[in-house]
């Protein structure tokens, strides 16, 4: 039943989910910088980026068709619904019942088909290699993430997100043998869905090792700006899966306006910490060769499996 209490939630969740992606993308840049000796460019910089970009007209090639303009505002709006069905400040959302694992999954793989399929649309070398390795590194990566959730719905008899975060974050405090399997497999997922290092490097252009800079390289003014504000949404549903199914403490139960405020900042502490983790996970690990991470990925899924039956054997 949809009550108001529940569709404040879920639009609280998709406002801090807009206002505060670019601000834990630009967070975890800042510390990369910093690990490496480096000022940095500063967390507002993604503000500023998209700034700059909105404000700047959009050339597109005269080989584009409606999917080639059609996909950012798809890809934005797939990664905005994922950032807001995952619970990550309360479990009564008014989309609770329709956020299962495979809906979740189903979301990431909508929003990669068509940014795919707008990279190779205007027949360009760099944009077919990148979708073709996009396709590679999400052939891989979705059956590893469904491991993961399946091994964390066992836990709850359920596959809805809610009840998998109001399950965990309601038991006594115990260490599960196989969430925190299935924890090191989510990890390799999510820097290799987010395109990041080992699998990754997001900061460099260099034709023969980028992925999702392949995707987005026929883009500009407005259109590139959405697929910007995409990928940091990405990162940020990703960082929000991790936290609401392996520390789900601080997410509320109800969607009283106090649970929900104070939910607020727990949220950003926990969302603080793992920045930090990625950026020194970033910094003490070299760039992969790309021939290597069918290897890296395949580890993922045979962690997230061992975690799955782990918890059939015994029995948590």
């Amino acid at each position: 039943m949809v009550t108001f209490a529940g569709v404040f939630s879920q639009l609280l969740e998709l406002a801090c989910a807009l206002a505060f992606a670019p601000l834990l993308l630009g967070w975890v840049n800042q510390w990369r910088a910093w690990l490496q000796n480096r000022s940095g460019p500063g967390v507002l910089q993604p503000y500023r980026v998209l700034h700059k970009l909105f404000q700047k007209e959009s050339v597109t090639a005269h080989s584009a068709t409606r999917l080639f303009r059609g996909a950012p505002y798809i890809v934005f709006g797939c990664m905005a619904l994922v950032s807001a069905i995952v619970p990550s400040l309360s479990t009564e959302l008014a989309l609770a019942s329709a956020a299962d694992a495979i809906a979740l999954v189903g979301l990431f793989a909508l929003a990669r088909v068509f940014i795919s399929l707008a990279a190779m649309d205007i027949g360009t070398s760099f944009g077919t290699l990148g979708a073709r390795r996009e396709m590679m590194v999400g052939f891989l990566a979705e059956p590893a993430l469904l491991m993961v959730l399946f091994s964390a719905s066992l836990i709850s008899q359920s596959t809805s997100l809610a009840t998998i975060v109001g399950h965990i974050a309601n038991q006594p405090f115990a260490i599960h043998p196989s969430l925190a399997i299935a924890g090191i497999a989510f990890t390799f997922v999510s820097l290799a869905e987010n395109a990041r290092i080992p699998v990754d490097n997001p900061a460099t252009h260099l034709e023969l090792t980028m992925i999702h800079e392949a995707l987005i390289l026929e883009y500009s003014g407005r259109h590139l700006a959405l697929m910007e504000w995409a990928a940091a949404l990405k990162l940020y549903a990703y960082s929000c899966i991790g936290l609401a199914i392996f520390f789900p403490w601080g997410v509320a139960s109800s969607g009283r306006a106090i649970d929900l405020v104070l939910a607020i900042p727990a949220l950003a502490v926990k969302l603080g910490v793992g920045g930090i983790g990625l950026a020194l996970i970033e910094t003490i690990n070299a760039k992969m060769r790309l021939f290597r991470i069918p290897e890296f990925l395949a580890t993922a899924f045979l962690l997230a499996v061992i975690a799955l039956l782990t918890h059939i054997l015994l029995g948590g």
